[in-house]
C-alpha cells in the first residue's frame, strides 16, 4: 500500500513536465534560412487557417537548430516583411514578386489577396501571364530554347537560337514557306504564335527575354537575316537568340 501511494503523486508530476515541455513559450525565437527573428506565438498564429499558424498549432512540427531556435527552410530575407504584416497590416512595398512566393507558402490569404492586387502582381498575373496562356506551347519552347543552346555550348562563348515568331496564322503559312527555304536545319528552329489578343510580336520576344533571364541565362536578341534571299523577308518571322556563358 505504501509504495503504490508514493508512485501516485510521482506519476502526476511527470504528466505536469511533459505538459509544459509541449507547451510553447508565448516568445518564439525563429531561425528562418539563416535569418533570426523573435516575435510572439500570436503575431504567427494571428490567421488561424495560415500555414503558418498551423507550424505553431498544439504540438510543435518544426526542427530546431544548435540553439534551440525553431527553423524554417525557406528564404529568412523575405521573412521579415511577412512578420511587419502580421503585426503591423503593413502590406510591403519593396520586393513584391518575392514576397508573394513567401505569402503563397505560408498560405496568409489576407495578404495574398492585397499583393494581388498591387501592379506589379495584378501585371504579371492579369496581364502577362493571361497572353502567354494565348500562346501555344509557350512554356515548352522556352524549355526547347534552352536545351538548344546548352547543347551547342560545348567549347563556345556564345549559343545562337534560331526563333520563328507568327501573330496570324496567314503569318504562319507564310513562315512555314520561308522555313523551307532557309538552308538550315528546321529541328532547330523554334516556332511561337500564332495567338489571339493585343500583345505584338515585340512584346513576345520581351516577354521570352525576360523569362529565359528569369532562369539565371544571359541572353540577347535581334532580327535574323537569311544568307540567301527568297519570297519573303526572313526577319519579318525570324530572330537570333544569342547566350552568352562566359
Amino acid at each position: 500500500m505504501s509504495i503504490s501511494s508514493e508512485h501516485k503523486p510521482l506519476g502526476k508530476q511527470v504528466t505536469g513536465s511533459l505538459h509544459m515541455v509541449s507547451k510553447l513559450s508565448p516568445i518564439v525565437e525563429l531561425n528562418v534560412g539563416g535569418e533570426m527573428y523573435t516575435t510572439t506565438l500570436s503575431t504567427l498564429k494571428k490567421h488561424p487557417g495560415s500555414k503558418l499558424a498551423e507550424m505553431f498549432t498544439g504540438q510543435p512540427k518544426l526542427r530546431t537548430d544548435s540553439e534551440g531556435r525553431f527553423f524554417i527552410d525557406r528564404p529568412g530575407t523575405y521573412f521579415k516583411y511577412i512578420l511587419e504584416y502580421l503585426r503591423s497590416n503593413q502590406v510591403p512595398t519593396q520586393c513584391i514578386q518575392d514576397v508573394y512566393k513567401e505569402a503563397l507558402f505560408y498560405d496568409i490569404e489576407p495578404l495574398i489577396k492585397q499583393l494581388e492586387d498591387s501592379p506589379q502582381i495584378f501585371g504579371e498575373l492579369v496581364a502577362r501571364r493571361q497572353f502567354l496562356a494565348r500562346v501555344p506551347n509557350y512554356s515548352e519552347n522556352i524549355e526547347l530554347m534552352i536545351h538548344i543552346a546548352r547543347a551547342e555550348a560545348v567549347a563556345s562563348r556564345q549559343s545562337s537560337v534560331i526563333v520563328c515568331v507568327v501573330r496570324t496564322e496567314e503569318d504562319a503559312a507564310r513562315c512555314q514557306d520561308a522555313l523551307n527555304s532557309l538552308d538550315m536545319d528546321k529541328k532547330s528552329v523554334v516556332k511561337f504564335g500564332p495567338w489571339k489578343a493585343v500583345p505584338s510580336i515585340s512584346d513576345l520576344l520581351d516577354c521570352i527575354q525576360m523569362d529565359v533571364e528569369a532562369k539565371g541565362y544571359k541572353i540577347s536578341f535581334q532580327p535574323h537575316v537569311a544568307e540567301k534571299g527568297f519570297r519573303f523577308k526572313s526577319h519579318d518571322y525570324f530572330y537570333k537568340f544569342l547566350f552568352t556563358w562566359w
